[in-house]
């Protein structure tokens, strides 16, 4: 089994991706962060002439803040995830795969770990960046960089469990739609437009309002806390549902999502023949 995660962990390593997607992880940490930690530090309300962060809390604040980015983050965890199936379909690599270890269920918890270390590393990376980004932002405001730093820290390691959750439903995606184009497409056009557009219009509907909290995009920002100490009305207006789930529902959710697409990767996977 080492063997297999070790050969899984040289695919991902011999590549360009090895520096170009934690590269953009940072990147799009900083940029993505400090563009919205802007909105949030210094933006008025429209209409008054009161700031989005008046009656927040520091905490508050700044995990609002340092989560800004994390729909970039967990798109690019997706594709990471995506990418470790359709790129053997692609290149045809995974005969060879299968040939070199008939019993699949082994080569799939080995890209299974793999994946999970890859999604870290990335992760660790946009963590890194969304601190640069958020913490400029947080000085120029004059407010704390990083207060409650229990609390705040814990929030930073629920966004690595995020982005793996995300990439383990990347990789039940990939092996769902083995072509990698139209995977990726599928994938991010639903996570990064259709899903979020149908929870926001789920939402707005009193009888079924409740059921956008357990969304993947909602379930996300429960994970992280992202509104809480917010007052509801603020919540929403920023794009939160109502009545949100706990951070550890949140967790649940995602891992519920993540589990059944696993599983659902790994019947077929060990069912479908190869060419």
């Amino acid at each position: 089994m080492i063997n297999l995660v070790r050969a899984e962990l040289r695919k991902a390593t011999t590549t360009r991706l090895v520096w170009t997607m934690p590269l953009a992880m940072f990147l799009l940490g900083v940029a993505f962060t400090a563009i919205s930690g802007y909105f949030l530090v210094f933006a008025e309300l429209p209409g008054m002439d009161v700031r989005m962060s008046e009656g927040m809390s520091e905490l508050t604040l700044a995990r609002s803040v340092y989560t800004g980015a994390i729909q970039m983050a967990y798109l690019l965890a997706l594709v990471l995830g995506i990418l470790t199936v359709t790129g053997e379909y692609r290149h045809q690599t995974l005969t060879s795969t299968f040939l070199a270890e008939p019993r699949r269920g082994r080569v799939i918890v080995a890209k299974l770990v793999a994946l999970v270390v890859v999604v870290l590393v990335n992760g660790l990376a946009h963590v890194a960046g969304s601190f640069v980004g958020g913490a400029s932002v947080l000085a120029a405001g004059d407010v704390a960089v990083f207060p409650e730093p229990a609390d705040l820290t814990w929030t930073l390691l629920r966004m690595l469990l995020v982005l793996v959750l995300w990439g383990l439903m990347g990789l039940g995606l990939g092996v769902l739609i083995p072509n990698q184009v139209a995977a990726l497409f599928v994938g991010v056009s639903v996570a990064f437009l259709v899903e979020p557009l149908l929870g926001f219009g789920v939402a707005s509907f009193d009888r079924v309002a409740e059921a956008a909290r357990y969304f993947p995009s909602q379930a996300t920002l429960s994970a992280l806390s992202v509104y809480e100490g917010m007052d509801a009305g603020t919540a929403q207006d920023l794009g939160g549902a109502p009545d949100p789930l706990s951070w550890w529902g949140g967790s649940l959710v995602l891992l519920a999502y993540a589990g059944v697409m696993t599983a659902i990767g790994w019947v077929i996977t060990r069912r479908r023949d190869v060419s």
